[in-house]
């Protein structure tokens, strides 16, 4: 069996730390950043969805109230 060249050992020292980075990144079938940001952005993306629903009952309840004021206004 022949003996690893200097190079070689450099590639496979490499190899073996961007296999460790990208476990941690993407994970090993269950946990990683990667979804922990899908986790968050999915959190993120309702939270948005939650505001956008808020100020449109709140534009509606303000137009009713403008209505109600000009209506008793005119009489």
């Amino acid at each position: 069996m022949r003996m690893m060249n200097e190079f070689e050992a450099q590639v496979l020292s490499d190899l073996c730390v961007l296999k460790s980075q990208m476990t941690g990144l993407v994970g090993d079938g269950s946990t990683g950043r990667m979804a922990e940001l899908e986790r968050r952005m999915e959190r993120h993306e309702q939270n948005w969805q939650r505001a956008r629903g808020f100020m449109a009952a709140i534009s509606v309840l303000f137009a009713v109230i403008e209505i109600a004021v000009e209506t008793w206004r005119r009489h």
